[in-house]
């Protein structure tokens, strides 16, 4: 098949691309390259892609609309698995209108690409975030979720709602997933293990937030690309029991589908920090401070969906994702 992947730079993006290319799909890589965080560490990212003869790469940002409709018309992709985003709850506060042109606008162009080029099935991004303050652990895809705590949780509930509505209109197959605090090799500098890291080799103090009263479902990236490539190879249908009078938001009559991506086993904070101290052989200065607006003290993903739907549910124990990460950063880096 030929694959169109959006923040094919990005952590997840790059993970995705690389086995979708190694089981011999073509890839049709794109993304910006903003400044968000560490472009050398995105160029880094698609340097892992570019020897593969199947990998084709677009610089391009889906806020482009007519730049991406090319790319669509001239490409013709099979499926796209759309994760190029703005991300970050914390940064959506002060930069609101990065998240409307990227997340709202972007997606609009993402859905108009699929309708116009007869797209087999569309995997986009969408997040835990969007539980906003629900507060019935674990989250479950059943649940209602129109109570969002920042706009980049917002904007993902409307991706949910946007996709649903091309899924009605055109019988474009969409599957949202709701990603639970992914991290790796390769992960995002603006995530609490990369900073953490770094902070920790420096002798730095770490912000523990919440005075570390935090629990995260977190969920190792090799976990997550087995769950998006398996989602993506099985492609959303009609559910034939849904019940309009007393509608699931997980599902529909129209060929669309929401999952979650976590662990499953919420982590802690505090133990997620020791089993970096572990990896690291170093023990942290920690700077235990308030809850930051727009956070949620705790996650917890019901994966049982994801496994009825394809056979898998992410299990990587945090202490070995934790240590590869460790073993990756100190090689990337050299420290």
């Amino acid at each position: 098949m030929k694959i169109l992947v959006t923040g094919a730079a990005g952590f997840i993006g790059m993970h995705c691309a690389k086995i979708l290319l190694d089981r011999g799909d073509q890839v049709i890589g794109v993304d910006n390259l903003n400044d968000y965080y560490d472009v050398g560490l995105k160029e880094a990212r698609l340097y892992q892609l570019t020897s593969h003869e199947n990998y084709k790469y677009y610089k391009c940002g889906i806020e482009d609309r007519d730049a991406l409709a090319a790319i669509f018309s001239q490409e013709k992709p099979d499926r796209v698995i759309h994760l190029a985003a703005q991300a970050g709850v914390r940064y959506s506060s002060s930069n609101p209108h990065a998240y409307i042109d990227a997340n709202v606008m972007g997606f609009t162009n993402i859905l108009e690409g699929c309708r116009h080029n007869g797209i087999g099935h569309l995997v986009y991004a969408s997040s835990s975030s969007v539980y906003g303050g629900n507060t019935s652990m674990p989250f479950s895809e059943h649940d209602n979720v129109d109570h969002p705590i920042s706009l980049y949780a917002a904007t993902k509930k409307a991706n949910e709602l946007m996709a649903h509505t091309y899924s009605h209109l055109y019988g474009l197959p969409t599957t949202g997933l709701r990603f639970f605090t992914v991290y790796g090799p390769w992960g995002r500098p603006d995530m609490a293990l990369f900073l953490f890291a770094k902070a920790i080799l420096k002798g730095e103090a770490i912000p523990v937030f919440n005075n570390g009263q935090m629990v995260r479902d977190f969920t190792y990236i090799d976990d997550i690309v087995e769950g998006v490539i398996g989602v993506l190879d099985k492609p959303a249908t009609p559910n034939a029991d849904f019940d309009p009078n007393v509608p699931d938001p997980a599902t529909s009559a129209a060929p669309y589908r929401v999952f979650n991506i976590g662990n499953g086993s919420p982590v802690p904070l505090m133990d997620y920090i020791g089993a970096l101290e572990q990896a690291l052989g170093i023990k942290a200065i920690k700077e235990f401070l308030p809850m930051q607006p727009g956070d949620v003290p705790a996650t917890s993903a019901d994966t049982r969906e994801l496994g009825a739907w394809v056979g898998f549910q992410p299990n990587t124990p945090v202490t070995d994702g934790v240590a590869k990460f460790v073993e990756w950063y100190r090689g990337f880096y050299d420290v």
